[in-house]
């Protein structure tokens, strides 16, 4: 069974196979031959019907136990989740998407260890047309955690890894994180999703601060799935002065609306902010990131003590973005300021924060954000924060000096 697997983490297509098809364009999902049924003694099957073949990997990851299958590429436009998965079962949740350029994923999270027994993609000969086939099978957690492991694929990690375009020296440099993005939509409702409202957002502001002089780089400039490890390493190979990670979330605890800004703390500052940061720290385990071994850098970097003069630096930069917002009229919630682990937030070196220009879930912030004129107005407010904490950070670090 091992061998098997090795196997199926591998492109499940050989090269004679994909030299005798063009398998590289852009391939539909067909909600109607998509489905995940649960079937007697411990037996579930995924299909995803497709208007024609494509490479694809399957693979396992562990705590917690997921299914995960990369597609180049499918376009999953036309499905919905809870039509794909009606009710959890074995398959307690599924989730689909871009992930990368060029490449697609599908999450599914098992409730129960199950690994694939049998991995197919018939082709009809007449229509092209082709169909994922995944049978997997109850097993042991142990027999499950022996089979688990994201593949080994240099291509692959290069590509997600590639070096951010540093700028000129001596310009100051803010990364702006649009939240989300790809496989990992964020917020949802009437139409709007938090991933495509951030990144139009993170483009404004980047014009803005750029007409000022300032240097913007974006964590991800298309829907793309970027990690947040990944997005804080974007920030040292810039050797960024600022991070600011842009979010709308939606959220019925403490029924939060207007904008709130966030620092980085190791204990949450009330009950809603602990379970935003929960749900924000839960994107890789969403788009189905392999999290070995993350846990040791994170106390590595939480014990940094770079932090000590990070920290207050922060908390200005936290300060002057909720005095300017709420000079231009916000609405700014009532505890604007507020703390918690955000993952996104642990560079030791990098002043950083989390902007909520709104919460989804207000039916008046939603509106607001929806608002060209009122997006342009927080664009603008932000920018004269960032500016006027650069000029005033620059003057306390002389002090510092002395």
């Amino acid at each position: 069974m091992r061998a098997i697997l090795q196997l199926v983490v591998a492109f499940i297509f050989c090269a004679q196979m994909a030299a005798a098809q063009d398998l590289t364009a852009l391939a539909r999902v067909d909600a109607a031959r998509s489905s995940v049924t649960d079937g007697w003694f411990g037996k579930t099957t995924i299909e995803v019907g497709l208007s024609q073949g494509v490479p694809f990997r399957v693979f396992l990851l562990d705590d917690p136990a997921r299914l995960v299958v990369d597609f180049r590429e499918a376009d999953w436009a036309a499905v919905r989740a809870d039509a794909l998965l009606p009710a959890p079962g074995r398959v307690a949740e599924v989730r689909f998407g871009a992930f990368q350029p060029g490449w697609s994923r599908l999450v599914a999270d098992l409730s129960v260890p199950m690994l694939p027994r049998e991995i197919g993609m018939p082709i009809d000969d007449s229509s092209g047309q082709a169909l994922l086939q995944i049978m997997l099978e109850e097993v042991s957690a142990e027999e499950f955690a022996k089979a688990a492991g994201a593949p080994v694929d240099p291509a692959w990690t290069k590509a997600l890894t590639q070096p951010a375009r540093k700028p000129d020296d001596g310009v100051f440099t803010v990364v702006l994180d649009p939240g989300h993005g790809g496989i990992d939509p964020g917020a949802e409702r009437e139409g709007v999703n938090e991933k495509e409202l951030m990144l139009s957002f993170a483009r404004e502001l980047q014009e803005a601060l750029r007409r000022s002089g300032v240097e913007a780089v974006l964590t991800r400039n298309e829907d793309v799935f970027v990690a947040l490890e990944r997005r804080v390493a974007i920030a040292h190979q810039v050797e960024a002065d600022l991070f600011i990670s842009l979010h709308a979330d939606s959220l019925t605890q403490g029924g939060a609306k207007g904008a709130t800004v966030y620092t980085l703390s190791d204990e949450a500052s009330d009950a809603a902010t602990a379970h935003l940061a929960a749900r924000h720290n839960r994107a890789d385990i969403i788009a189905g990131a392999d999290l070995t071994g993350s846990d040791d850098q994170v106390t590595s970097v939480l014990l940094d003590l770079a932090r000590q003069e990070t920290e207050p630096r922060s908390d200005a930069l936290a300060q002057a973005l909720v005095a300017e917002m709420t000079a231009a009229g916000g609405p700014m919630n009532r505890r604007p300021l507020r703390n918690a682990g955000f993952s996104v937030l642990k560079s030791a070196d990098i002043p950083s924060v989390l902007v909520e220009v709104g919460f989804l879930s207000s039916d008046r912030d939603l509106a607001n954000v929806r608002d060209p004129v009122w997006r342009s107005v927080m664009v603008g407010a932000m920018a004269d924060a960032i500016l006027k904490w650069r000029d005033q950070d620059a003057a306390r670090r002389a002090l510092v000096r002395q």
